[in-house]
């Protein structure tokens, strides 16, 4: 690796981690495996499309109430 380029701490050890034990690399990709490559069910998909409840326009706070017309 050229010397002119930056690495920070995290990059050096998890490149030094491989390095050391190379079968993390086959143990990343079985696990990867195991949780995100997965064929996608249409049918479970629209049903939770279908059982979502609606959200609210600005989930951080309630937007304020209009006042009454009825006010004299």
């Amino acid at each position: 690796m050229p010397s002119y380029m930056y690495e920070s701490d995290v990059t050096k050890f998890v490149r030094e981690l491989l390095e050391k034990q190379p079968e993390l690399k086959e143990m990343q990709k079985q696990n990867r495996a195991t949780w995100w490559d997965k064929k996608l069910d249409p049918d479970q998909l629209r049903r939770y499309a279908v059982s979502e409840a609606p959200k609210a326009p600005y989930a951080y706070f309630p937007l304020p109430e209009a006042e009454s017309q009825s006010k004299n």
